[in-house]
């Protein structure tokens, strides 16, 4: 009897198993375009928290210089090393115009996610707020 049972496998078989594994990948397929717009907007934060800490600066620069900032390193603004380069950074970070009234600053994307040769950028100015100039 104690052989009978030794013999006796209950486990799933290769069939049994492909099976599962297909309905698994089938679902993955499904939620993933979900996924990808949460991933996409992830992204984006990169640059809007970028954007909010150069107009922090721009504005403790124009208090104790009576003008906003022209370059990075003016303000102390240090770019963080892109992922092109080997570092974490998504979004190059520039000064396009500062003068006495203002500035325009802007965060531009180094990757192409969709392969479609658009970047996404973001832009700040002295009111601080962040617009979308282009998306990915």
């Amino acid at each position: 009897m104690f052989r009978e049972m030794l013999a006796k496998d209950d486990g799933f078989s290769l069939t049994e198993i492909l099976v599962v594994i297909v309905i698994i990948g089938i679902l993955v397929l499904l939620a993933l375009p979900k996924f990808t717009a949460v991933i996409d907007r992830t992204k984006e934060t990169e640059a809007r928290l970028q954007l909010k800490h150069l107009h922090t600066l721009q504005q403790t620069y124009r208090y104790g210089n009576d003008r906003f900032g022209k370059t990075l390193a003016e303000i102390g603004f240090e770019q963080q090393a892109l992922i092109t380069s080997g570092g974490n950074a998504r979004y190059k970070i520039g000064i396009l115009d500062a003068n006495l009234q203002g500035y325009t600053a802007r965060a531009v994307s180094v990757v192409d996610n969709d392969g479609d040769g658009v970047f996404s950028t973001f832009e700040v100015s002295e009111t601080g707020k962040i617009i979308q100039v282009s998306l990915d």
